[in-house]
């Protein structure tokens, strides 16, 4: 990704657009073909240099010129005069930087399916390990770690969906002059855009000022947002499971405390947590720059020299980064059915009460009556079955036959295998 975002990658993707543009041209009559070969020829970074380009934007403050003057020298006979011929600084640099962007969005996009790829597996290794479910940080239900897997490959996959969709309003180019009428163009204005955009496999914008609208940037920087919170959600989670106290799963490779021997730290999701929230702190100048004055002003080109290829690296790290921390994954089966059991069934009151209720008891008054074991439970620190067996009323209620099936957690689990396997089936259609 770094290598997207270079100063070498971004000359050249300025340079290939001189080149449709030149090829545009020549197409139409406008320059001769012979000069469009010599540019071509010539519009390479192995010999319009980066050192060079800045040498003379050293002269000119601005750093598009520099780049037509170092090609134009370098040129033989009049091809030189030919290049960026009615253009505007910012028809070859936001058609370029629309290049950029595709070949970041490609490396996204084989990140996303390479964790997704990893997350499927891991849902189908564990369909059916059953483990307790939290809420508000409490022992809520029996669930599958199969369904955690599951939820965040959806989630992966809707990601999939949204860069697709971005794409096509990212992969977009102008050849429109000044502040967008064409007319250095004459007539031939929508025929230059087209060739130019054709060439580069771009769609040519519907109508611009000087600029391609930073809406569409804005959005991009969104899903890498939106991306960023997917990874610090999965992050936390997997943090959290790794806590002394619950120890149901470690990430590979955990760091050591400096001074305490017995620690070993979960840096690698504590870093994804912490750059996530560097990509997401972005968007909001991406939304700043969509409201530029009048036909442009350029109060949106030093953030996005920053923000753009900050933002890829960082999410493209991160994604590479969880990527493996999930197949690396280790899975402690034996703390995993500890905590399950740790509230010495009051996980299975819901169970309880919905056989209750399907035996014609009212939904209330079977809810009452578990609520009220479940205190007692809790309070006296003995297993719900014990409390249970006590009770006169629940006795009479709950046949003895069938405590074992209703207070199994393994037992109640609902549809999460078949959910999971459905998951599994649709996202892989995805890779």
């Amino acid at each position: 990704m770094y290598a997207v975002f270079t100063e070498e990658a971004k000359l050249q993707s300025w340079l290939d657009v001189e080149v449709a543009l030149a090829w545009a041209h020549a197409e139409l009559g406008t320059i001769p073909k012979a000069a469009a070969k010599e540019i071509e020829k010539k519009a390479k970074v192995e010999v319009v240099k980066v050192e060079r380009v800045k040498e003379i934007e050293e002269k000119t403050k601005h750093d598009l010129l520099a780049m037509v003057y170092a090609l134009q020298e370098v040129c033989e006979g009049n091809a030189g005069g030919y290049i960026h011929l009615g253009a505007t600084s910012y028809d070859t640099e936001d058609t370029a930087l629309a290049l950029q962007l595709r070949m970041a969005m490609d490396i996204i996009e084989s990140d996303l399916k390479s964790l997704l790829r990893v997350l499927l597996d891991k849902g189908l290794e564990h369909r059916e390990t059953v483990c307790i479910g939290r809420t508000h940080g409490q022992h809520a239900l029996p669930m599958t770690y199969g369904m955690k897997f599951a939820l965040w490959a959806a989630e992966v996959g809707r990601h999939l969906d949204r860069l697709s969709e971005t794409r096509r309003r990212v992969e977009v180019g102008k050849m429109n002059g000044a502040v967008g009428t064409m007319a250095s163009f004459g007539k031939k204005g929508f025929e230059v855009q087209r060739i130019t955009m054709e060439r580069l496999k771009l769609e040519p914008a519907l109508v611009t000022n000087q600029i391609v609208q930073r809406d569409r940037h804005a959005e991009l920087q969104c899903l890498l947002a939106l991306i960023a919170g997917t990874l610090d959600k999965m992050g936390r989670e997997i943090r959290n499971l790794q806590r002394t106290e619950i120890a149901e799963v470690s990430e590979p490779a955990r760091s050591p405390s400096s001074t305490m021997p017995q620690k070993l730290n979960p840096s690698n999701t504590e870093r994804i947590c912490g750059l996530a929230r560097v990509i997401r702190g972005s968007v909001n100048a991406s939304l700043e720059s969509i409201a530029l004055e009048h036909e442009r002003d350029i109060s949106n080109s030093g953030v996005e020299r920053i923000n753009i290829p900050e933002g890829f690296i960082l999410t493209d790290y991160i994604l590479r980064q969880m990527t493996g921390i999930v197949k690396g994954l280790s899975i402690d089966s034996e703390n995993i059915e500890r905590n399950l059991n740790m509230t010495l069934g009051l996980i299975l009151t819901e169970r309880v009460m919905i056989e209750l209720v399907a035996k014609g008891i009212g939904r209330q008054e079977g809810h009452e009556l578990m609520r009220r074991l479940a205190l007692k439970a809790w309070k006296e620190k003995r297993p719900l079955r014990q409390v249970m067996e006590d009770d006169e009323e629940a006795m009479r209620l709950i046949p003895p036959a069938d405590m074992d099936e209703w207070l199994n957690p393994h037992n109640y689990i609902g549809t999460s295998v078949e959910q999971v396997d459905r998951a599994i089936d649709k996202l892989k259609e995805k890779l």
